[in-house]
């Protein structure tokens, strides 16, 4: 048998990898356009600012390792240039000599990943304009920093990559401005989850001009002048265009083969694409999302990595079988780590589920070892079947731990109020006796049995101040003169029996705390004395957080509160 694939990286050297460990007599081709077979794209941002010290360390596997270990034939400089699958061929062209030839198979797969997103913008080919997608991009992004030394970067796009890039460029000196359409960075969180991002990267002095659009660019000298859409526009040293990847399909599009969202090749579980013997994947693929059934884009290792084995037992005879994907990540943000799995509140939207959530800020190990840290934590559920449908924490130690096991709990079909029972391990140094995500479980178990009721931040200002609530701060005296809610009255939890007779028992009570903790407990009293009670999800930690990102990012937004 012999196979031809597509690209390396994740994908394709896995699969070239398993393919040889399943089938020892095939004969397996790779070819790749790049001068890298199998290398670390995640690691790409941290070579440029220094982090990696040596452009080697990126690179996993060589053609000459490849050979030795699995006598497998890595052929890089190599560009397939279109597919013939009437007679199992494919056009390759060696970028090194020109040299043109035909390469035949019996069964092929297609891993080419995905390119950087470039809208055919004014400007685009100036010097000072780099994407990062490479190990060759990334040598030169370095060899630039290196040599020109920007005191400014503009970087076109608040993904993953370029809040990576933005920290790492910071991290060198560098003056980095963050611009992008959207008004919150990293689309797989929430706006409210990623205020506590936002937060960090204008503490290190990140400017973040969100809600603005890039409509070309323009050589200034030495310099580059970043055109916006009804904005001033910004001038810098360095343009990293990062808003994105779409699917590198192209050879997929030109031979026939079917097509899904965005131009990806479309595949079934077998990792096969509609032309027989022809298998597909990593980032150019589509897939199904596991917690919402539709179609999806998931430009990420692990997945990539799973569907390479996959296809290529399939390859070889087997019947292995991608059950789709979560999506689950997790990134390095100065001091902070940010993590999801499954949808957010909008995709939850989008899809018509019915759905609940929870907040809550547990420290990163038991408070009383030294270095613990708050993270905050949201959860999603799916009302009627209790079903996990998502997770976003922001946090220091312990956020890629709790991800972990809430996306091992989504994949294994554990309910919202289950993870209660999860047995996971405790010492003081790495957890509490109840841990985050026992927590987590604890505060759904009670809202599903009706044991407490939840209000949320989007709600807070427009609960009237008419006198028909009872409005209730169950904070300290201190942290209620830091800052409160207009309107609220304290009485701290400690000193809540003694004041019910403040309270009008007629009337509805709304509570708040810093973090929900002790509303939650101040309502268990006084649902228990005949009140009708419900507290601020997240609390005031959570509420005040959004509220300053809001303050900086809007000038005409009201600053001021009551102390």
């Amino acid at each position: 048998m012999k196979v031809v694939i597509i690209g390396g990286v994740a994908g394709g050297a896995t699969a070239a990898a398993r393919i040889r460990r399943l089938d020892e007599h095939a004969e397996i081709t790779v070819f790749e356009r790049s001068g890298y077979v199998s290398y670390a794209n995640c690691g790409l941002p941290y070579y440029i600012g220094g982090v990696i010290k040596d452009a080697e360390e990126l690179t996993l596997q060589t053609p000459q390792s490849f050979w030795s270990r699995f006598r497998i034939s890595m052929k890089t400089r190599h560009e397939v240039t279109a597919l013939h699958p009437e007679k199992k061929t494919v056009t390759v062209k060696n970028l090194e000599t020109g040299e043109v030839f035909e390469e035949a198979y019996d069964k092929l797969l297609l891993a080419p990943g995905a390119k950087p997103t470039q809208p055919p913008l004014p400007g685009g080919n100036i010097e000072n304009l780099f994407t990062l997608r490479t190990v060759e991009d990334t040598l030169r992004i370095r060899e630039f920093v290196e040599k020109q030394k920007p005191r400014s970067a503009v970087l076109a796009g608040g993904g993953y990559i370029g809040l990576e890039l933005a920290e790492n460029l910071n991290e060198l000196g560098v003056d980095v401005t963050i611009i992008q359409r959207p008004k919150h960075l990293l689309n797989p969180f929430d706006p409210e989850m990623a205020a506590f991002i936002h937060a960090k990267l204008r503490s290190k002095g990140i400017r973040l001009r969100l809600g603005h659009s890039v409509e070309g660019f323009r050589q200034e000298g030495d310099n580059v002048e970043v055109l916006l859409k009804d904005a001033a526009s910004v001038t810098t040293d360095l343009v990293i265009l990062a808003i994105g990847v779409t699917p590198d399909s192209h050879l997929a599009v030109e031979a026939g083969i079917k097509t899904g969202i965005k131009g990806s090749i479309a595949v079934n579980d077998r990792m096969e694409t509609s032309v027989p013997d022809i298998y597909a994947v990593g980032d150019a693929v589509e897939v199904q999302h596991r917690i919402t059934g539709a179609k999806s884009l998931i430009a990420l290792a692990g997945p990539a990595n799973r569907q390479g084995r996959i296809a290529a037992d399939n390859i070889c005879g087997g019947d292995s079988r991608y059950p789709g994907s979560i999506g689950s990540s997790v990134i390095k943000v100065f001091e902070l780590t940010a993590a999801c799995t499954g949808i957010n509140e909008k995709t939850a939207l989008q899809a018509g589920i019915d759905y609940d959530k929870v907040y809550l800020s547990p420290s990163s190990h038991a408070s009383y070892y030294p270095g613990s840290k708050v993270m905050t934590m949201k959860i999603l559920w799916e009302k009627g079947s209790k079903r996990l449908l998502g997770a976003q924490i922001i946090g220091a130690d312990g956020v890629d731990k709790r991800i972990d096991v809430l996306a091992a709990a989504m994949a294994a079909g554990i309910t919202a109020p289950q993870l209660a029972e999860l047995d996971l391990a405790y010492a003081p140094p790495y957890s509490s006796a109840k841990d985050p995500v026992n927590m987590a479980g604890f505060m759904i178990e009670n809202i599903v049995n009706g044991k407490v009721s939840q209000f949320f931040r989007e709600e807070a200002d427009a609960l009237p101040r008419d006198g028909s609530l009872n409005l209730v701060d169950v904070r300290t005296e201190e942290e209620y003169r830091s800052g409160h809610l207009e309107g609220f009255q304290n009485i701290p939890v400690d000193q809540l029996r003694e004041h019910l007779s403040e309270l009008d028992p007629q009337k509805p009570v709304r509570l708040v705390c810093q973090s929900g903790l002790r509303s939650y407990l101040a309502c268990r009293i006084l649902s228990q004395n005949g009140f009708t009670c419900s507290h601020l999800a997240g609390g005031y930690r959570l509420y005040e957080t959004v509220r300053k990102e809001r303050c900086a990012a809007e000038e005409a937004w009201p600053c001021s509160m009551e102390k």
